[in-house]
């Protein structure tokens, strides 16, 4: 059963979570309007690997930066700071595989259904520590290099 949500203006489909993966991983699907852009922050219990369906994204991760293309994917190791953007006129799509699974239950607590509805900043924060992830800045920041 898919859930979708919105989070930080993004929608966020979960395909697969800890319930249908036995915990190893969460398969989630990311539509970012034109101008969309993460808050700098960092998953220390897991990876996120990127992979682009259309338009491009740009990812600030540690001391590099990316632009990917359909097609093209980019692994954001643990322990990374990092940044996903749409700089474009035009919106992108793309999967992300968070392992082991952690990210979709973050979703699940704080999105909201309503893309203009506010997130819930404490619930966020206390879903982000329990899982291991930091938010190290707002949105429109880039992370320290």
């Amino acid at each position: 059963m898919t859930q979708t949500l919105w989070l930080f203006g993004t929608r966020l489909t979960i395909v697969a979570d800890h319930t249908t993966t036995g915990g190893q991983y969460d398969l989630i699907e990311g539509y970012f309007p034109p101008g969309a852009q993460t808050p700098p922050h960092r998953h220390t219990r897991y990876s996120e690997q990127l992979y682009v369906l259309e338009g491009e994204f740009t990812v600030w991760a540690g001391e590099n930066k990316v632009v990917l293309s359909p097609g093209e994917s980019y692994l954001i190791s643990s322990g990374t700071p990092h940044v996903v953007a749409v700089l474009s006129d035009k919106p992108a799509r793309g999967l992300v595989v968070a392992a082991p699974s952690a990210f979709a239950r973050l979703i699940e607590a704080t999105g909201t259904v309503d893309e203009t509805e506010q997130i819930d900043m404490a619930l966020f924060d206390r879903i982000s520590v329990e899982i291991g992830d930091e938010l190290l800045g707002l949105p429109g920041d880039l992370p320290n290099a």
